[in-house]
Protein backbone atom coordinates (compact mmCIF):
# COMPACT_ATOMS: atom_id res chain seq x y z
CA UNK A 1 0.00 0.00 0.00
CA UNK A 2 1.38 3.39 -0.99
CA UNK A 3 0.06 6.84 -1.70
CA UNK A 4 -0.90 7.48 -5.32
CA UNK A 5 -0.38 11.24 -5.57
CA UNK A 6 -2.67 11.92 -8.52
CA UNK A 7 -5.44 9.72 -7.17
CA UNK A 8 -5.29 11.24 -3.69
CA UNK A 9 -5.28 14.84 -4.98
CA UNK A 10 -8.29 14.09 -7.20
CA UNK A 11 -10.15 12.05 -4.57
CA UNK A 12 -13.86 12.98 -4.60
CA UNK A 13 -15.65 13.79 -1.33
CA UNK A 14 -19.42 13.89 -1.17
CA UNK A 15 -20.71 17.14 0.36
CA UNK A 16 -21.74 16.61 3.98
CA UNK A 17 -25.02 18.30 4.87
CA UNK A 18 -25.73 18.95 8.53
CA UNK A 19 -28.59 20.57 10.40
CA UNK A 20 -27.62 21.73 13.88
CA UNK A 21 -29.52 23.61 16.56
CA UNK A 22 -28.72 25.90 19.46
CA UNK A 23 -28.85 22.81 21.66
CA UNK A 24 -25.94 21.35 19.65
CA UNK A 25 -24.08 24.65 20.02
CA UNK A 26 -24.45 24.54 23.80
CA UNK A 27 -23.47 20.85 23.95
CA UNK A 28 -20.31 21.57 21.98
CA UNK A 29 -19.25 24.23 24.48
CA UNK A 30 -20.19 22.02 27.43
CA UNK A 31 -18.09 19.17 26.03
CA UNK A 32 -15.09 21.51 26.31
CA UNK A 33 -15.81 22.29 29.96
CA UNK A 34 -17.34 25.72 29.35
CA UNK A 35 -19.52 26.48 32.36
CA UNK A 36 -17.64 24.24 34.82
CA UNK A 37 -17.73 27.15 37.26
CA UNK A 38 -21.45 27.79 37.83
CA UNK A 39 -20.76 31.28 39.21
CA UNK A 40 -18.67 32.52 36.27
CA UNK A 41 -21.39 34.30 34.30
CA UNK A 42 -18.95 35.33 31.54
CA UNK A 43 -19.32 31.83 30.09
CA UNK A 44 -23.10 31.73 30.07
CA UNK A 45 -23.58 33.30 26.59
CA UNK A 46 -21.86 30.16 25.21
CA UNK A 47 -24.03 27.63 27.08
CA UNK A 48 -27.26 29.36 28.14
CA UNK A 49 -29.90 30.96 25.95
CA UNK A 50 -31.47 33.02 28.75
CA UNK A 51 -28.94 35.85 28.94
CA UNK A 52 -29.45 39.42 27.73
CA UNK A 53 -26.47 38.84 25.44
CA UNK A 54 -27.53 36.46 22.64
CA UNK A 55 -26.21 32.91 22.60
CA UNK A 56 -22.96 32.55 20.62
CA UNK A 57 -21.13 29.65 18.99
CA UNK A 58 -17.43 29.13 19.59
CA UNK A 59 -15.57 29.53 16.26
CA UNK A 60 -13.97 26.08 16.58
CA UNK A 61 -17.39 24.46 16.45
CA UNK A 62 -16.79 24.67 12.71
CA UNK A 63 -14.34 21.77 13.13
CA UNK A 64 -17.17 19.34 13.97
CA UNK A 65 -19.64 20.53 11.31
CA UNK A 66 -19.80 19.05 7.82
CA UNK A 67 -17.06 16.61 8.85
CA UNK A 68 -16.41 13.88 6.22
CA UNK A 69 -15.36 11.25 8.78
CA UNK A 70 -12.11 9.32 9.07
CA UNK A 71 -11.64 9.10 5.32
CA UNK A 72 -7.88 8.43 5.53
CA UNK A 73 -8.76 4.90 6.69
CA UNK A 74 -10.31 4.06 3.31
CA UNK A 75 -8.24 1.74 1.10
CA UNK A 76 -8.30 4.07 -1.93
CA UNK A 77 -6.17 6.70 -0.13
CA UNK A 78 -3.10 4.46 0.13
CA UNK A 79 -2.40 6.00 3.56
CA UNK A 80 -1.02 3.86 6.39
CA UNK A 81 -3.75 5.22 8.66
CA UNK A 82 -2.60 3.32 11.77
CA UNK A 83 0.50 5.53 11.91
CA UNK A 84 -1.02 8.91 11.14
CA UNK A 85 -1.33 11.77 13.63
CA UNK A 86 -3.10 15.12 13.49
CA UNK A 87 -0.25 17.60 13.03
CA UNK A 88 -1.86 21.04 12.71
CA UNK A 89 -5.27 22.64 12.49
CA UNK A 90 -5.84 25.94 10.72
CA UNK A 91 -9.22 27.70 10.91
CA UNK A 92 -10.27 30.89 9.14
CA UNK A 93 -13.64 32.37 10.13
CA UNK A 94 -15.27 34.39 7.34
CA UNK A 95 -18.60 34.96 9.14
CA UNK A 96 -19.49 34.18 12.78
CA UNK A 97 -21.20 30.79 13.02
CA UNK A 98 -24.96 30.94 13.63
CA UNK A 99 -26.10 29.17 16.80
CA UNK A 100 -28.26 26.95 14.59
CA UNK A 101 -28.32 26.46 10.83
CA UNK A 102 -28.23 24.06 7.91
CA UNK A 103 -24.68 23.85 6.59
CA UNK A 104 -22.68 21.86 4.08
CA UNK A 105 -19.04 20.81 4.34
CA UNK A 106 -17.03 20.46 1.12
CA UNK A 107 -13.67 18.70 1.46
CA UNK A 108 -10.71 18.32 -0.89
CA UNK A 109 -7.07 17.29 -0.62
CA UNK A 110 -4.90 20.32 -1.40
CA UNK A 111 -1.34 19.15 -0.73
CA UNK A 112 0.60 15.90 -0.50
CA UNK A 113 4.19 16.36 0.66
CA UNK A 114 6.90 13.71 0.83
CA UNK A 115 9.39 14.28 3.65
CA UNK A 116 11.50 11.31 2.55
CA UNK A 117 11.82 7.59 3.23
CA UNK A 118 11.47 6.92 6.93
CA UNK A 119 10.49 10.55 7.59
CA UNK A 120 6.80 10.42 6.75
CA UNK A 121 4.52 12.40 4.48
CA UNK A 122 2.13 15.32 4.98
CA UNK A 123 -1.43 15.35 3.65
CA UNK A 124 -3.37 18.61 3.83
CA UNK A 125 -7.14 18.56 3.44
CA UNK A 126 -9.29 21.66 3.19
CA UNK A 127 -12.96 21.90 4.16
CA UNK A 128 -15.21 24.84 3.41
CA UNK A 129 -18.26 25.24 5.63
CA UNK A 130 -21.13 26.99 3.91
CA UNK A 131 -24.74 27.83 4.61
CA UNK A 132 -27.53 26.65 2.35
CA UNK A 133 -27.58 30.12 0.79
CA UNK A 134 -23.89 29.89 -0.10
CA UNK A 135 -22.60 31.99 2.81
CA UNK A 136 -19.03 30.92 3.55
CA UNK A 137 -18.65 30.61 7.30
CA UNK A 138 -15.25 28.96 7.68
CA UNK A 139 -12.33 27.38 5.88
CA UNK A 140 -10.57 24.60 7.77
CA UNK A 141 -7.21 23.06 6.90
CA UNK A 142 -6.22 19.82 8.58
CA UNK A 143 -2.54 18.93 8.39
CA UNK A 144 -2.05 15.19 8.83
CA UNK A 145 1.37 13.68 9.47
CA UNK A 146 1.44 10.24 7.85
CA UNK A 147 4.38 8.66 9.66
CA UNK A 148 4.33 5.47 7.58
CA UNK A 149 4.20 7.02 4.11
CA UNK A 150 7.55 8.73 3.65
CA UNK A 151 9.23 8.02 0.32
CA UNK A 152 5.96 7.67 -1.62
CA UNK A 153 7.31 10.00 -4.32
CA UNK A 154 9.84 7.33 -5.34
CA UNK A 155 7.11 4.70 -5.87
CA UNK A 156 4.99 4.04 -8.97
CA UNK A 157 7.73 5.26 -11.26
CA UNK A 158 8.15 8.59 -9.46
CA UNK A 159 5.50 11.01 -8.19
CA UNK A 160 5.22 14.72 -7.36
CA UNK A 161 5.54 16.29 -3.92
CA UNK A 162 3.84 19.62 -3.18
CA UNK A 163 5.34 22.66 -1.48
CA UNK A 164 4.91 22.87 2.27
CA UNK A 165 2.43 25.19 3.94
CA UNK A 166 3.86 28.44 5.33
CA UNK A 167 5.45 27.72 8.70
CA UNK A 168 3.65 28.85 11.83
CA UNK A 169 5.63 31.31 13.96
CA UNK A 170 6.70 30.16 17.44
CA UNK A 171 5.51 32.04 20.52
CA UNK A 172 7.70 34.80 22.01
CA UNK A 173 10.14 34.34 24.88
CA UNK A 174 8.54 37.23 26.78
CA UNK A 175 5.85 36.89 29.46
CA UNK A 176 2.33 36.41 28.02
CA UNK A 177 -0.28 39.13 28.33
CA UNK A 178 -2.94 36.67 29.47
CA UNK A 179 -3.15 33.19 30.91
CA UNK A 180 -6.29 31.08 31.21
CA UNK A 181 -6.69 27.77 33.01
CA UNK A 182 -9.04 24.87 32.23
CA UNK A 183 -9.53 21.99 34.61
CA UNK A 184 -10.27 19.13 32.23
CA UNK A 185 -13.02 16.88 33.52
CA UNK A 186 -12.20 13.14 33.82
CA UNK A 187 -14.97 12.23 31.36
CA UNK A 188 -14.03 14.98 28.87
CA UNK A 189 -13.01 12.57 26.07
CA UNK A 190 -16.23 10.58 26.45
CA UNK A 191 -18.22 13.80 26.13
CA UNK A 192 -16.26 15.20 23.21
CA UNK A 193 -16.52 11.99 21.17
CA UNK A 194 -20.27 12.72 20.91
CA UNK A 195 -19.29 15.63 18.65
CA UNK A 196 -18.60 13.01 15.95
CA UNK A 197 -15.14 11.53 16.49
CA UNK A 198 -15.73 7.98 17.77
CA UNK A 199 -12.13 6.75 17.60
CA UNK A 200 -11.88 4.20 20.47
CA UNK A 201 -8.46 5.62 21.34
CA UNK A 202 -10.39 8.24 23.29
CA UNK A 203 -12.68 5.82 25.15
CA UNK A 204 -11.32 2.28 25.45
CA UNK A 205 -8.34 1.76 27.84
CA UNK A 206 -7.26 -1.38 25.98
CA UNK A 207 -7.10 0.45 22.65
CA UNK A 208 -5.21 3.33 24.25
CA UNK A 209 -2.70 0.96 25.85
CA UNK A 210 -2.17 -0.85 22.55
CA UNK A 211 -1.32 2.56 21.06
CA UNK A 212 1.26 3.19 23.78
CA UNK A 213 -0.76 5.31 26.22
CA UNK A 214 -1.56 4.49 29.84
CA UNK A 215 -5.19 5.52 29.35
CA UNK A 216 -7.46 7.13 26.73
CA UNK A 217 -6.26 10.51 25.49
CA UNK A 218 -8.25 13.64 24.80
CA UNK A 219 -9.06 14.50 21.18
CA UNK A 220 -6.66 17.05 19.76
CA UNK A 221 -9.59 19.12 18.51
CA UNK A 222 -11.00 19.17 22.04
CA UNK A 223 -7.76 20.75 23.26
CA UNK A 224 -7.98 23.11 20.27
CA UNK A 225 -11.53 24.08 21.26
CA UNK A 226 -10.53 24.68 24.89
CA UNK A 227 -7.77 27.00 23.72
CA UNK A 228 -10.27 28.80 21.48
CA UNK A 229 -12.44 29.31 24.54
CA UNK A 230 -9.41 30.74 26.37
CA UNK A 231 -8.79 33.21 23.52
CA UNK A 232 -12.44 34.29 23.55
CA UNK A 233 -12.41 34.82 27.33
CA UNK A 234 -9.16 36.81 27.30
CA UNK A 235 -8.35 38.62 24.05
CA UNK A 236 -12.00 38.83 22.91
CA UNK A 237 -13.43 39.78 26.31
CA UNK A 238 -16.08 37.07 25.95
CA UNK A 239 -17.24 38.02 22.43
CA UNK A 240 -16.71 34.97 20.20
CA UNK A 241 -17.55 36.93 17.04
CA UNK A 242 -14.25 38.84 17.29
CA UNK A 243 -12.02 35.80 16.59
CA UNK A 244 -11.27 35.54 12.87
CA UNK A 245 -8.58 32.86 12.60
CA UNK A 246 -6.81 30.29 14.75
CA UNK A 247 -3.89 28.11 13.66
CA UNK A 248 -1.84 25.76 15.86
CA UNK A 249 0.37 22.67 15.97
CA UNK A 250 -0.42 19.61 18.09
CA UNK A 251 2.80 18.84 19.94
CA UNK A 252 1.82 16.34 22.66
CA UNK A 253 -1.28 14.43 23.82
CA UNK A 254 -3.50 15.53 26.70
CA UNK A 255 -5.19 13.25 29.22
CA UNK A 256 -8.63 13.87 30.74
CA UNK A 257 -8.30 15.02 34.34
CA UNK A 258 -5.27 17.23 33.67
CA UNK A 259 -5.05 21.03 33.91
CA UNK A 260 -4.59 23.03 30.70
CA UNK A 261 -3.02 26.49 30.84
CA UNK A 262 -3.23 28.73 27.78
CA UNK A 263 -0.75 31.59 27.42
CA UNK A 264 -1.59 34.45 25.04
CA UNK A 265 0.50 37.27 23.54
CA UNK A 266 -0.99 40.20 21.61
CA UNK A 267 0.33 42.62 19.00
CA UNK A 268 -2.56 44.69 17.70
CA UNK A 269 -5.08 42.42 15.99
CA UNK A 270 -2.62 39.50 15.97
CA UNK A 271 -2.36 36.91 18.75
CA UNK A 272 0.15 34.21 19.51
CA UNK A 273 -0.52 31.43 21.97
CA UNK A 274 0.47 28.07 23.33
CA UNK A 275 -1.07 25.60 25.78
CA UNK A 276 0.66 23.57 28.48
CA UNK A 277 -0.37 20.73 30.77
CA UNK A 278 0.38 22.09 34.24
CA UNK A 279 0.95 18.74 35.97
CA UNK A 280 3.57 17.54 33.47
CA UNK A 281 4.99 20.94 32.51
CA UNK A 282 4.89 20.19 28.78
CA UNK A 283 3.61 22.16 25.80
CA UNK A 284 0.72 20.34 24.11
CA UNK A 285 -0.36 22.98 21.57
CA UNK A 286 2.40 25.10 20.06
CA UNK A 287 3.07 27.70 17.36
CA UNK A 288 -0.37 29.19 17.94
CA UNK A 289 -1.33 32.16 15.76
CA UNK A 290 -4.72 33.87 15.70
CA UNK A 291 -6.27 37.11 14.47
CA UNK A 292 -9.05 39.37 15.70
CA UNK A 293 -11.55 41.52 13.86
CA UNK A 294 -9.97 44.96 13.30
CA UNK A 295 -10.76 47.45 16.03
CA UNK A 296 -13.54 49.85 15.12
CA UNK A 297 -12.52 53.54 14.78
Amino acid sequence: MTINYQQLKARPFAPVHQDYSQRDTMLYALSLGVGNDPLDTRNLPLVYEGMAQPLQALPTMSSVLGYPGFWAKEADTGIDWVKLVHGEQRTTIHQPLPVGAKVVGKTKVTRVIDKGAGKGAIVVSERSLEGEDGTLYATLEQVTFCRGDGGYSEALGGQPSDASLPALAPTPDTAPRWTYTHTIRPEAALLYRLMGDYNPLHADPQVAQAAGFDKPILHGLATYGMVCHALVMTACNGDASLLRSMHARFSSPVFPGETLRTEVWQAGDALQFRALVVERGIVVLSHGNASLAPAQP
